[in-house]
């Protein structure tokens, strides 16, 4: 499951504005097509955010992301 949020600074709060449930072959399919769907997915407001999750819930992969606008500004690692 990819879940897509933004974080208010102050308390940091974490409202989720999208969640997807998607099939990968592995966390570097999974990364990519968040990476995707950070982009076009249509959510009411751009994430700044993204928790990865295995098919048992635990989160495997999160990270801070800049999507608006089709940046695609990532952390490479």
């Amino acid at each position: 499951m990819i879940e897509f949020y933004r974080t208010r600074v102050a308390n940091d709060a974490h409202a989720v504005v999208g969640r997807e449930t998607v099939d990968a072959a592995d966390l570097d399919a999974a990364i990519e097509i968040a990476r995707l769907l950070a982009r076009t997915l249509n959510m009411p407001q751009w994430p700044d955010a993204v928790a990865i999750a295995d098919a048992d819930g635990p989160t495997i992969y999160s990270s801070v992301i800049a999507a608006q606008a089709g940046t695609d500004k990532w952390p490479t690692s």
